[in-house]
């Protein structure tokens, strides 16, 4: 999610397994492209689930409708993942580390603190949840507390690209830290975005939980939150099915659209307590 420029320098270096960055004010999620929309090149050995589970946990059977439905006060769920040991590159200004996503007290916890071991110029670490499988048109819906601080992205959504062997299709919700009364919507299709939309929320994202969903149609995508319908998207819809993530990142190059990341405050944290898919038959 960021401009024309920075859109097809990620999308190039995506097709070349490798990464690009820019100065940009708008975002994909992957937060800007998703966190895995980078991942070609360095994600070769190590994308394991180090997460901390609750308290009697049991892992999650899947639903026999394709439905998901993850409360991390009952269980971390053996249907997702934490993405650990490698880095997407610019604009994200971090190394993944599973040790930064833990399960505790009824809620999954996503850190950016500085990285122990720094590589490739990148000084922190940041953390990222995604399913193991993929989903299609349906009903998405997290209840999370975002992180208020300048350069910082709390994010949900879904992405596939070119390390899965398909198209890049995603649609995002992201808090921006610089400013969490708002929430940014966006999507891309084949690679191609530039769907932007800033919502005001009317309350600060990062003072408590809030509930943020999408519901994925062949014709539209409709986002609402805490129950309202928020905005809506009908062109250039995406097609292919993607893996359900979350992440929180800073970034860099990106200043137009995060502000420059302020690392006077770290460790710095975004909160989930559910995850839930319901599929259309569309």
């Amino acid at each position: 999610m960021k401009k024309t420029a920075v859109f097809s320098f990620i999308l190039a270096a995506l097709m070349l397994t490798a990464c690009g960055s820019s100065d940009s004010s708008t975002a994909d999620t992957s937060a800007a492209a998703p966190a895995e929309s980078k991942q070609e090149q360095t994600e070769t050995e190590t994308t394991t689930t180090t997460t901390a589970a609750p308290e009697e946990s049991a892992p999650e059977a899947p639903s026999a409708d394709g439905s998901v439905n993850v409360d991390f006060s009952v269980a971390a769920p053996d249907t997702f993942e934490a993405s650990d040991g490698w880095t997407n590159g610019d604009p994200f200004n971090v190394f993944w580390r599973g040790s930064n996503v833990l399960i505790k007290k009824g809620e999954m916890v996503l850190t950016i603190d500085r990285d122990p071991d720094p590589q490739e110029d990148i000084p922190y670490s940041g953390a990222e949840y995604r399913s193991k499988d993929f989903y299609g048109y349906g009903r998405y819906e997290v209840s999370m507390k975002a992180i208020k601080n300048d350069g910082v992205v709390s994010s949900f959504f879904t992405y596939t690209g070119p390390y899965d062997g398909n198209p890049w299709d995603e649609i995002d919700i992201e808090v921006l830290g610089k400013d969490t009364t708002k929430v940014q919507f966006n999507y891309f299709t084949d690679g191609k975005g530039e769907h932007e939309f800033m919502y005001d929320l009317g309350f600060d994202a990062s003072e408590d939980y809030h509930t943020y969903a999408f519901e994925w149609h062949k014709d539209r995508i409709v986002w609402f939150v805490d129950g309202k319908e928020a905005h809506t998207a009908e062109e250039s819809i995406p097609v292919t099915p993607g893996k359900i993530m979350m992440n929180a990142w800073c970034g860099k190059g990106v200043d137009s659209w995060l502000k420059a990341f302020d690392d006077s405050k770290l460790p710095l944290s975004a909160s989930y307590r559910t995850i839930s898919f319901t599929p259309f038959d569309e």
